[in-house]
């Protein structure tokens, strides 16, 4: 049975398993998952860290990825594009509330240093700028990486303890890459982190919603955006 909403403080439980996983995972899959049920919040100190929204991922429009694939490799297509209104929502309240916000890229490769070991064809430079909708604004900064974690061989750590940032709510893709190696090592430093799911995608649903599931219950809070936006509201008033 569903969990009934309710909230202690600033912690919230909507029904720890009500996400988008629950058409996937089976009762006895739950059932071994079950010493992981607790409240989920949103963090004191939080900062946004938005992974790889880069121009790639839009490549060809909404359309189903598979087919976009063919011509486009690496492109989500209606699942980066689904993710992108909720995004830019996110990303306003962080703005509202004075919350850091950190984006990870990187820079076309040269030295044959690959975040995965997916076959890359030719590319250009400005596959890898943020897309404009949601591109950072003066102030906020931007971390080049050459792994799937935003942190492994990069200064991320160094400036969010310089910033005084607590907790990490995270956008972006891919939900079972990037995202997930950055969830892991940000949690591995002692950050509490919260996972956005609409603002979250991958090129599969199965992909997204597994890695969302399997996050959720050991390294991160998987929150609607709708609350994690109401949260930041509130530092703002």
């Amino acid at each position: 049975m569903i969990d009934l909403t309710h909230v202690r403080g600033n912690k919230m439980t909507e029904g720890f398993e009500d996400h988008c996983w629950k058409d996937l995972v089976d009762a006895e899959t739950l059932e071994i998952y079950a010493a992981y049920r607790r409240d989920v919040f949103v963090g004191p100190k939080p900062a946004v860290l938005a992974i790889d929204l880069y121009n790639k991922v839009y490549q060809g429009g909404p359309g189903r990825p598979g087919p976009l694939n063919r011509q486009y490799p690496g492109s989500c297509g209606e699942n980066a594009w689904n993710a992108l209104a909720p995004t830019i929502e996110l990303l306003a309240a962080a703005r509202r509330a004075g919350a850091p916000i950190v984006y990870t890229t990187r820079r076309m490769n040269t030295n044959n240093v690959h975040s995965t070991h997916r076959r890359h064809g030719p590319e250009t430079e400005d596959l890898y700028f943020i897309k404009g909708e949601v591109a950072p604004h003066p102030g906020d900064l931007v971390i080049y990486k050459e792994r799937a974690s935003g942190f492994f061989g990069t200064p991320m750590t160094a400036h969010l303890r310089r910033l005084g940032v607590e907790s990490l709510i995270f956008c972006g893709e891919a939900t079972s890459g990037c995202v997930r190696a950055s969830v892991t090592d940000a949690y591995s430093e002692g950050f509490h982190c919260v996972l956005a799911e609409e603002t979250l995608f991958d090129t599969t649903m199965l992909c997204h919603k597994i890695n969302l599931f399997d996050m959720h219950h050991k390294y991160a809070d998987v929150m609607a955006t709708r609350d994690v936006i109401a949260h930041l509201d509130g530092l703002t008033r």
